[in-house]
């Protein structure tokens, strides 16, 4: 692509699924020659209730080189891919407190006209997957961004995920070699549509 394209992965993950998935959307959008920044949001759980669980302390520990997300990131993306887990059916609390600081990008129009997708990952096959994902989308509206769901227009769509987003069923196991191929179908289709609103709007400005 001549301009490429910037792809912010935010996200927020507690034992390590979500940033699983979050590394497989960024490793597929810099195979596709976009700019990546992978980024993890702010921890807002005390350190002894990490420290209680052996899997969130090692996903802690493995994503302590990650850097935290800013407003910046969200303003320099032309793409944005969020994670979460599923929190009674809706994103993380350490999500949503991120979002709820993105008001000043929000109020000056710095938020419309971008890409924008999500990925999740639940204990159970009930828990709230798809209204976790449509809640990001009603977030996504709020914003004005051009909302881009993976849909059934791959085969591994039907193999693995919803029409709404990646989804990962976390009874205990990673994330299978079909579920990270959907999140990179997923992060690859939303790079096709922000490449062509982008050579779309430098024809028509001249650029």
């Amino acid at each position: 692509m001549d301009q490429a394209v910037k792809v912010a992965v935010i996200f927020y993950s507690s034992t390590g699924s979500v940033y699983r998935l979050a590394r497989a959307a960024a490793e597929a959008a810099t195979a596709a020659g976009a700019e990546v920044r992978v980024r993890k949001v702010r921890e807002l759980a005390p350190a002894e209730a990490i420290a209680s669980n052996p899997a969130w302390a090692a996903n802690a520990r493995d994503t302590a080189g990650v850097p935290e997300a800013t407003l910046d990131d969200l303003d320099w993306g032309d793409v944005i891919l969020l994670g979460t887990p599923t929190r009674y059916g809706g994103a993380a609390s350490q999500l949503r407190q991120f979002i709820d600081t993105t008001g000043p990008l929000w109020r000056t129009g710095r938020l419309a006209g971008k890409v924008y997708s999500a990925f999740t990952s639940a204990a159970t096959a009930h828990g709230g997957h798809e209204t976790t994902l449509m809640s990001l989308t009603t977030l996504f509206h709020h914003w004005g961004g051009v909302i881009v769901p993976p849909g059934y227009t791959d085969p591994v769509q039907f193999r693995s995920g919803t029409p709404y987003g990646t989804s990962h069923l976390d009874n205990g196991a990673p994330p299978t070699d079909t579920t990270l191929a959907a999140v990179a179908y997923q992060a690859q289709r939303a790079i096709d549509v922000a490449a062509a609103l982008k050579a779309g709007r430098s024809s028509a400005t001249g650029a």
